[in-house]
């Protein structure tokens, strides 16, 4: 048995994880999601957000060695908080997640892609501190497979991002020497697939895995996300 706390992406929050959970807790495991600070029922302002908020409120999450699974946005927030307490860190998992290189926040990562499929649906709002996604472009970004009903669940559910926490690099110590794993999302319309291994091989190969999924496998197939994670608990 494993402790899980599962980390949503931009826009998203604990929602994102409905069927997941139950799936994760089947296998034997304990397992929660929570939603970061601006996101989901959190009231924290999104332009007020910093990484460091973040990585605090994952941390706050913590009771006891926990591996932590931080989907596109949030391998940024997962990694900062190993840096701040790697003792409350058992292992790391990158669901089709930015991963931090020195010097680089997730905005310039996001720039190492070949093509950039998610600007197009971007909206920055006018003081420039939070951005948003078109609701006409979601479902083609990151809901193209999932099952009918996704949209109307996740549409309202969706809040602005905070451009703050994007723009801010990780220094890494503590993270490089913890057990890491990444997930790549090999039919992914907003982090293009070539970028996720070009992350995902700064890793062990052994620790890297293929989903046949869009941006959101929590819903396109979260009994097969629910067995992978299994698998790296079994071998963290």
């Amino acid at each position: 048995m494993a402790r899980f706390v599962l980390i949503h992406g931009a826009a998203h929050g604990a929602w994102c994880w409905r069927d997941v959970l139950p799936s994760l807790q089947l296998l034997g495991h304990k397992a929660r999601a929570i939603d970061l600070p601006s996101h989901g029922d959190d009231p924290t302002p999104a332009e007020k957000v910093t990484l460091d908020d973040y990585a605090n409120a994952i941390l706050a999450a913590l009771k006891g060695p926990t591996i932590v699974v931080g989907h596109s946005m949030a391998g940024y927030p997962i990694a900062r908080a190993a840096e701040m307490a790697p003792d409350k860190v058992a292992g790391m998992v990158y669901l089709c997640a930015y991963t931090p290189w020195p010097g680089l926040g997730m905005v310039q990562m996001r720039k190492l892609a070949k093509t950039q499929p998610l600007r197009e649906a971007i909206r920055v709002a006018p003081d420039g501190r939070s951005m948003s996604f078109d609701p006409e472009m979601v479902k083609a970004k990151f809901y193209h497979d999932c099952p009918p009903g996704t949209l109307d669940y996740a549409l309202p559910r969706l809040t602005p991002q905070g451009i703050r926490p994007m723009e801010t690099p990780v220094d890494l110590h503590h993270t490089l020497t913890l057990p890491r794993s990444y997930i790549i999302c090999n039919d992914d319309r907003a982090i293009p697939p070539e970028l996720q291994r070009r992350m995902a091989a700064k890793l062990p190969p052994e620790n890297v895995y293929e989903m046949e999924t869009s941006h959101s496998p929590f819903f396109t197939a979260p009994d097969r996300l629910a067995l992978i994670l299994d698998r790296i608990a079994k071998t963290t």
